[in-house]
């Protein structure tokens, strides 16, 4: 049995598989913690109006409004590009939401849940919001560019995708 199996039944009888659940539970923390973490950039360090604050002697909070995707790639300056990219995000975004309901093991829903997160974060609610992406997280010298938690839960989504991938059995089910 996998645990798709499972489901939760609301008191009004709507059912939804817990593996559901549990990608749109992990995408919403990412989304909140990404959301929470560029208010308090933007909003209480200011940091769109102050130098980069050094934290470490590789790390450094450093504010850069994105209008591409991540890390900056395929910018977007024009309004009509802003709008093209929200529209891309919410197809995305709707097929994550199917794979999430989908998912039949636990591993495919973390990695749903980290880049369907990612993808609100970033490529919805800040677009929408902002008209742009604000990346602050910056580890000049070791990695070239600036990105934010959104950027970091989709990486990290996508790297255990690749990593299941590789070290599945071959003749085990997909994922």
């Amino acid at each position: 049995m996998t645990d798709q199996a499972q489901e939760f039944e609301s008191p009004h009888g709507f059912k939804v598989p817990r593996l559901a659940l549990l990608a749109y539970g992990i995408a919403l923390v990412v989304a909140a913690l990404d959301q929470l973490s560029k208010y308090w950039v933007l909003d209480v360090l200011d940091l769109a109006h102050r130098p980069p604050i050094k934290l470490l002697p590789f790390f450094r909070l450093s504010f850069v409004d994105n209008p591409g995707v991540s890390f900056g790639l395929l910018r977007a300056d024009t309004s009509a590009g802003r709008w093209l990219l929200v529209l891309f995000a919410v197809v995305f975004i709707a097929v994550l939401i199917v794979l999430g309901w989908k998912a039949t093991q636990t591993r495919l829903a973390v990695i749903v849940g980290l880049v369907l997160g990612g993808a609100l974060g970033n490529n919805l609610i800040d677009r929408v919001r902002l008209g742009s992406v604000t990346d602050f997280l910056d580890f000049h010298p070791i990695f070239p560019w600036v990105f934010n938690l959104a950027d970091s839960a989709i990486t990290i989504g996508v790297a255990l995708y690749l990593l299941d991938s590789f070290l599945r059995p071959k003749d085990a089910p997909g994922t």
